[in-house]
C-alpha cells in the first residue's frame, strides 16, 4: 500500500510500514513545512493514503471536500506504537483505506466512515 506519513507522525514507524512492504513517504524528510491542505493534495495526486495524529485532515476531507485516497488518524498511541497499529488498520481494513475511507484508530478500537463516491471520481 502506498503511504504517506504526516510530520506528527514518528519517523520511526516508516521502516516498520516499509519492512512490511508498504511504499512510504514521511513528510518529516521535506525541507519545507508544507500545511495540511498540500499533504492531503500531494498524497491525492501519488495515489497515498495519509497516516496522521492530526485531526484536521477529517475536517479537510468532509467539510471542504478534498479529494484524498484515504486518511487513518492514530489516536492514543505512543510514538513507538504508531507503526504496529497503522499495519494492524492496515491488515484489518487496507482496501477500504485505499478506496478512500477515513479511517480513525484507537487502541482496541477502529472507527471507519466509509468513501463517498462523487469524491472518488475527483
Amino acid at each position: 500500500m502506498k503511504l504517506l506519513l504526516d510530520a506528527c507522525v514518528w519517523g520511526g514507524a516508516r521502516a516498520e510500514l516499509a519492512a512490511a512492504g508498504h511504499d512510504v513517504v514521511w513528510v518529516g524528510d521535506r525541507e519545507d513545512n508544507p500545511e495540511d491542505d498540500e499533504v492531503l493534495a500531494v498524497a491525492h495526486r501519488e495515489g497515498r493514503s495519509v497516516v496522521t495524529i492530526d485531526k484536521d485532515f477529517g475536517e479537510l476531507a468532509i467539510v471542504h471536500r478534498r479529494p484524498h485516497r484515504g486518511i487513518l488518524r492514530l489516536v492514543g498511541f505512543s510514538a513507538r506504537q504508531q507503526g504496529s497499529a497503522t499495519l494492524t488498520a492496515i491488515e484489518r481494513h487496507g482496501e477500504e483505506l485505499a478506496a478512500g475511507a477515513l479511517i480513525v484508530a484507537e487502541p482496541g478500537r477502529l472507527r471507519i466512515r466509509p468513501p463517498e463516491d462523487d469524491l472518488d471520481a475527483e
